[in-house]
């Protein structure tokens, strides 16, 4: 293939399908969004045609595209050290963690850092195996915690099925009162259920087997699935008294996205381990990591922690790293996205439920929202995939690139959106939800 004289649409397109292979996707019927550029909130193709962004990619720009304090931060470190081994010390690593554990709860002391989310729960899970001497995870069925051989195990989503080769994983049911497990009518009867659940499932699996439970603060990808205000601190009262581990997964949920820096200061609880990723620089270099409580650390003093990365706190990630964190500290943008979330997007979001009937439910924090899509109010009916794939069609051609997810389109804009930027998308989203009706 001949490179054009400058770079076009059709250009990267080609290049694309005929050189790169894509993740979760049959090859031959991938037809890919060609992507040139960004700013803030928006993206734009070689043929300038401008989308707002509501996906904030995976849930992972919080910051935004191209954040000039970002970029300066990176290029500055990539002119001074562009790579180094992580059992050196490095004045980025050492200042990106000591600004995270800033964030974080009291008691944790120390950050392992990763690549991403995937390999943060990976490691999370191997130091509660290490530190309790068992062997077993339990997670939720709604759930995703990455693509790696544990963390693809510990997920609950059908996406585990053709991955299932890691060994000592169980699933219980996390509360979701739109579809309860548990023929709950209320956030209290749900919580209260799903906790006896989780006992129950804790005493068969066996209490002496059990190493971690590993739970999103908030699920992300699985439905923004808000937990009831005592379920969390429940998890962590049965954690106590069975002497097991606590792992909370923030990888989506975290840095902003909630409208607090992290998800879980919203619930009154405090884990042993909190994974991140995503938002704590805004993929603009991958990394991902473990906040380790000072039990957990302690007990590695003497004893070797047999894990690794070549890339584990590279200089370009953690100055990424510090100048996001940084940012979003001076400009407010946690606030702002509690802000945004409480007095414009989640009311938006309600008026659409109002005015559609195939919305059944709509729920979230901050900006991280859920837009629930029923084919019947009454039953619940998820709305058909065909369907979801003409909504996605017809928020694209109205200029919004959107997260969908099953029945389900997840309301995930930059931390740094603008109201004017949100009135538009709610306006797009009510114009599509229109003509899917119609």
């Amino acid at each position: 293939m001949q490179r054009a004289s400058s770079p076009t649409n059709e250009y990267v397109y080609e290049l694309d399908r005929q050189y790169v292979f894509h993740s979760w996707s049959a090859q031959g019927r991938l037809d890919p969004l060609v992507i040139a550029g960004g700013f803030g909130c928006e993206v734009w193709d070689f043929a300038g045609r401008r989308y707002l962004d509501f996906s904030s990619q995976l849930v992972n720009t919080n910051i935004g595209h191209q954040h000039p304090r970002v970029i300066r931060a990176i290029q500055e470190q990539a002119a001074t050290l562009a790579t180094i081994a992580p059992s050196t010390a490095n004045l980025a690593r050492g200042e990106a963690a000591r600004r995270i554990l800033a964030r974080a709860p009291a008691g944790f002391s120390k950050v392992f850092f990763t690549n991403a989310g995937a390999d943060a729960n990976e490691n999370a899970m191997r130091m509660a195996r290490l530190y309790t001497g068992r062997r077993k995870i339990l997670s939720a069925y709604r759930s995703y915690h990455g693509n790696t051989g544990s963390a693809i195990v510990a997920t609950g989503d059908p996406r585990r099925f053709p991955n299932e080769f890691a060994t000592d994983h169980a699933h219980f049911f996390n509360p979701y009162l739109y579809r309860s497990e548990f023929d709950a009518r209320t956030e209290e009867e749900e919580c209260r259920r799903a906790l006896h659940h989780l006992r129950r499932v804790i005493e068969c699996e066996g209490p002496g087997t059990v190493a971690a439970l590993l739970l999103e603060s908030v699920p992300g990808t699985a439905g923004i699935l808000v937990p009831p205000r005592g379920y969390l601190p429940g998890v962590r009262a049965l954690a106590d008294e069975f002497g097991i581990l606590l792992i909370l997964d923030e990888v989506m949920a975290g840095f902003g996205r909630t409208g607090s820096w992290l998800a879980l200061d919203q619930f009154d609880v405090i884990p042993d381990l909190i994974t991140f990723a995503k938002g704590v620089n805004s993929g603009y270099v991958p990394a991902g990591g473990v906040m380790i409580a000072e039990k957990i650390c302690r007990f590695f003093d003497e004893r070797v922690f047999p894990g690794g990365l070549t890339y584990s706190g590279h200089p370009l990630a953690m100055a990424a790293i510090v100048a996001t964190l940084d940012a979003m500290e001076e400009e407010n943008l946690v606030g702002h996205a509690d802000a945004i979330g409480r007095e414009l997007l989640g009311p938006g979001l309600k008026r659409l439920a109002d005015r559609h009937e195939c919305v059944g439910e709509v729920r979230g924090l901050g900006l991280f929202w859920a837009i629930e899509l029923v084919a019947d109010r009454t039953t619940r009916a998820p709305l058909p995939s065909a369907q979801m794939a003409r909504l996605k069609a017809a928020l694209l051609a109205r200029g919004l690139l959107a997260f969908v997810v099953d029945n389900r389109v997840h309301v995930v804009p930059p931390c740094v959106v603008s109201r004017e930027q949100v009135l538009l998308a709610l306006d797009i989203y009510d114009d599509a939800l229109a003509a899917l009706q119609r």
